[in-house]
């Protein structure tokens, strides 16, 4: 038996008289019992209403209220289930080129590879046999630039990632290595098959954008230069007075080298003392957090006087009485009723260090659709021999200047047929162009002067340079043994203009003319 706690013994049994035998309730006298317990509940009483109709309130248990009052609480917003719940934009991993490579020239994949979406070895193998094929494709052209494989093969191992997902990424990279494999061999580093997939498609793109576009002399004049812009920038406007052609030579003159600043006397067979120049550019580098001026060739700071090259002593005769006195100057011929002449001619020259300066070499025309229509080398004057080939720049060797049958004289006869005084001629820094091949015209598009120089003047920007940015190719990429080529060079400047009328057209005539007018000339191509 559980035992009795008696909590009923204060109430009256409600069965009375009560049979049980053991009851919970009192059998007592409900006199004697004590008084039940109340409950005391305030009631709150109700307001007086202004509206005439009274109504019901609802009485409510009034609850203590602390001396401290808590601040409100709005309830938290209802979260969206996690998978739903959107974490940010996610990033995914790049190959980043680096320095590191294992003993075979393979690059490594420089990655966070808890991120990629992809496993890191596999997409390690298969950079690996990117490489490899790039190796291959470019081993003709490998020692002009040992790094390009490994460089190329890493961007389109990232181009690929980017595209693909994981289950197409090894699927992606196998199309990728058979397409690569039906490149044709390529023989220079501007070459249709270098470059990534997205490069070549890029590049084709623009290409057959550039060729489209028609030159006309309509679309060409308004990039024509002013009287005094060229004057600005050194081109000859009037032909200098004098006979012309009076002193073909300065041979046995004592005058001062274009290298090395030094005064030598000029022979045919080349000065008695040899000359130690520096043959690169000077540019502005950063050396222990100080800005120092070196010289591209070499690297060395420009304030050591020796040189790095070991040459000849030559001489350059910018003054425009000098250079007539060498070679007399002259006008294009004017346009006749049934004229053939080209409405746009692209011109570049090579020049050759000689007796009578710097001296043209080689001379290439291009017309408007791109079409090479005059390439010839030239043989110097009578009494005129040359000092320096300048291989390394001009690309004309002994062996081949040798084979060059006409002087100066009929070649510009020759081209008589092809440009006269209405040809708009274009050209990069054409004012060097039109001096050697003792030309003066009016007519002139420069690329030198529509791409200025973030710098200012006198700088120029490098036509290589221009071409890479804008046109995504690579030009003279020769070697020291092959130098540039004047109908590589011609052709990108034209190119260039059709760049800049599809991509500038709406400031041509703005930067026509205030990114010429504060410049001066320079020799550099």
């Amino acid at each position: 038996m559980l035992p009795v706690l008696g909590l009923f013994h204060s109430l009256p049994c409600p069965d009375r008289p009560c049979s049980r035998s053991h009851c919970l309730y009192s059998h007592k006298d409900p006199q004697d019992l004590p008084p039940p317990v109340t409950l005391d509940v305030p009631v709150i009483q109700p307001q007086a209403s202004t509206s005439t109709a009274t109504q019901p309130k609802q009485v409510k248990r009034q609850i203590a209220q602390s001396s401290h009052p808590k601040p409100a609480v709005s309830p938290p917003a209802r979260e969206p289930p996690r998978k739903l719940q959107r974490t940010g934009t996610v990033q995914r991993p790049v190959a980043v080129a680096t320095s590191s490579q294992t003993n075979n020239g393979v690059p490594i994949l420089r990655i966070n590879a808890a991120q990629s979406l992809v496993p890191l070895p596999v997409r390690q193998t298969m950079l690996k046999t990117l490489y490899e094929h790039f190796a291959v494709l470019y081993s003709s052209i490998s020692p002009l630039s040992p790094s390009l494989a490994a460089d190329h093969a890493l961007k389109q191992e990232e181009e690929v990632y980017k595209k693909s997902s994981k289950l197409t990424y090894r699927n992606a990279v196998i199309q990728c290595i058979a397409a690569i494999k039906r490149r044709p061999a390529p023989t220079s580093l501007s070459h249709l098959s270098v470059g990534t997939e997205d490069e070549l498609k890029e590049r084709a793109e623009k290409a057959k954008s550039l060729q489209a576009l028609v030159l006309s002399r309509a679309r060409v004049e308004p990039l024509i230069m002013s009287r005094d812009d060229m004057e600005k920038w050194g081109y000859m406007v009037d032909i200098p007075e004098g006979q012309g052609g009076d002193v073909p030579h300065m041979e046995g003159k004592v005058v001062k080298c274009e290298r090395c600043s030094q005064p030598f006397q000029v022979c045919r067979t080349g000065s008695d003392t040899e000359c130690l120049y520096h043959w690169g550019k000077q540019q502005t580098t950063r050396a222990g957090g100080e800005k120092v001026r070196v010289y591209t060739c070499c690297s060395r700071p420009v304030a050591e006087s020796e040189g790095c090259v070991h040459g000849k002593h030559v001489f350059y005769e910018p003054s425009p009485k000098d250079l007539h006195s060498r070679h007399a100057f002259s006008l294009l011929r004017s346009p006749t009723d049934s004229d053939t002449a080209l409405e746009i001619a692209a011109m570049d020259c090579e020049m050759i260090h000689t007796t009578g300066g710097f001296r043209v070499a080689r001379v290439s025309v291009i017309d408007a659709k791109g079409k090479e229509v005059f390439d010839e080398l030239i043989r110097m004057d009578d009494d005129v021999y040359v000092i320096d080939y300048n291989t390394r720049f001009s690309g004309i060797t002994e062996e081949n200047h040798s084979k060059a049958t006409l002087p100066l004289a009929s070649i510009r006869r020759s081209l008589n047929s092809l440009i006269n005084s209405e040809t708009i001629l274009v050209g990069h820094a054409l004012d060097n162009d039109l001096k050697t091949m003792r030309i003066v015209h009016h007519r002139c598009v420069d690329t030198a002067i529509l791409f200025p120089h973030r710098a200012g003047p006198p700088y120029r920007r490098a036509l290589k340079d221009l071409v890479r940015e804008k046109l995504g190719k690579m030009i003279q990429t020769g070697d020291a043994s092959t130098g540039h080529s004047s109908a590589e060079d011609a052709a990108a400047s034209l190119d260039l203009v059709r760049w800049f009328i599809l991509n500038d057209s709406s400031k041509n005539n703005s930067t026509n003319s205030s990114s010429k007018t504060n410049s001066i000339p320079s020799t550099s191509k």
